[in-house]
């Protein structure tokens, strides 16, 4: 079967990808000369059993582990200045990041800082702070354990104020991991709701980078493959999950963050307020808003959709039927339908039309959105 057997690709970063991959790791370390990684993640995934395996196989291999975990599920800069205290007192030779989108851009996040110690948000790709990340960085290796950001293939960290929530996004592509240990068996046990979210989260990659503004064809076709994939498999792996449905989400997740490098769009600039206001799961907001947000920008785009139609493989090949889709989809795997399901108030909803309007992603949206206009898509998702 396909995935039993562990195949290496390059999109740069080589990727070993395949059932018990991450058992590779510290043959890994070991070749490359280090022995005292600064393993990142999040609370949950450091209690888990598959997580404390890779940190035992380590330690018999001879590998000196310590674990950083203390961070937030929406990340934040006081984790990643806590991350490089401990780098800095248990004298560390490599980082390697393991989790979801959270544990990963700490890693990353982590990884910039060790050689750039000017305040963490001078290099904020969105002001031109990419110019000053000069340094080189130590040995980055990641292992993804959800399906969903894709961010083991990413070469950029999103990471808020502590006081503001402000996101920003640090970037460089001597960010990227020199490998990715992408193990689908890692992701077998991961609870549906969770398998639902980070999923949508996936598919939303892939479909706001296909409608970006910017020309990169090569991404439009990493993302309809992806989003061809994700169709495929996120109903099984939520619902009924075995290998080949988590293998297929797994890269369907990776080939969504390489896709994305095109931009996004008007969805994640709704998601991402409803993050840093009420801590939303970023795939979960993503996930709620993106029949909206998608059916915001058929008009004018309708063969953009029509193509997305086909690889959805959906018998009318139009926008709405795409948007009917994502309904049914969301029906399918759990997903509620409607904002106040997620606790959120009309209340909200000018701060996170403001929040929404001043948000990075929406300018390689491919029409203009404007602040009523993320308004009234808010009161519509309501």
């Amino acid at each position: 079967m396909l995935f039993d057997t562990i195949h290496q690709f390059n999109f740069p970063t080589t990727i070993r990808f395949g059932a018990n991959a991450v058992k590779e790791l510290p043959a890994y370390l070991k070749a490359n000369h280090v022995k005292a990684p600064l393993i990142v993640t999040d609370p949950n995934v450091a209690q888990l059993p598959f997580f404390k395996d890779i940190v035992g196989d380590l330690q018999q291999n001879g590998v000196s582990v310590e674990v950083f975990s203390d961070i937030h599920k929406n990340p934040v800069k006081s984790d990643v200045y806590k991350g490089v205290e401990v780098w800095d007192q248990t004298n560390r030779d490599c980082v390697v990041g393991i989790g979801g989108g959270a544990g990963l851009d700490v890693s990353r996040a982590i990884l910039l800082r060790i050689n750039h110690r000017e305040d963490l948000f001078k290099y904020d790709d969105l002001i031109g702070g990419d110019i000053y990340v000069t340094n080189e960085v130590p040995l980055f290796i990641t292992v993804p354990t959800t399906a969903g950001t894709g961010s083991e293939v990413g070469r950029s960290a999103i990471i808020a104020d502590d006081e503001t929530h402000q996101k920003k996004i640090l970037f460089s592509p001597k960010l990227m991991a020199k490998i990715v240990f992408a193990d689908p068996v890692l992701t077998m046990n991961i609870p549906a709701p969770i398998t639902a979210a980070t999923g949508m989260d996936a598919l939303t990659h892939n479909m706001e980078a296909f409608l970006a503004k910017n020309y990169n064809p090569m991404c439009d076709g990493i993302a309809l493959e992806g989003m061809r994939l994700i169709h495929e498999s996120l109903e099984t792996a939520t619902n009924k999950p075995d290998l080949e449905s988590r293998s297929k989400m797994l890269l369907g997740s990776m080939m969504g963050a390489i896709a994305f490098q095109k931009g996004l769009g008007v969805v994640h600039s709704l998601a991402h307020p409803l993050s840093s206001l009420l801590d939303t799961h970023h795939g979960l907001a993503n996930a709620v808003n993106i029949p909206y947000g998608l059916e915001y920008n058929i008009a004018g785009f309708e063969d953009r959709f029509e193509k997305m139609a086909h690889a959805l493989g959906l018998k009318k090949e139009t926008g709405e039927a795409v948007i009917q889709y994502l309904f049914d989809l969301n029906t399918k795997i759990g997903i509620p339908h409607h904002l106040r399901d997620i606790g959120v108030t009309e209340a909200h909803i000018e701060t996170l039309a403001d929040l929404a309007f001043a948000d990075f992603a929406h300018p390689n949206n491919p029409k203009p959105v404007s602040r009523e206009d993320f308004k009234q898509l808010y009161l519509k998702a309501l």
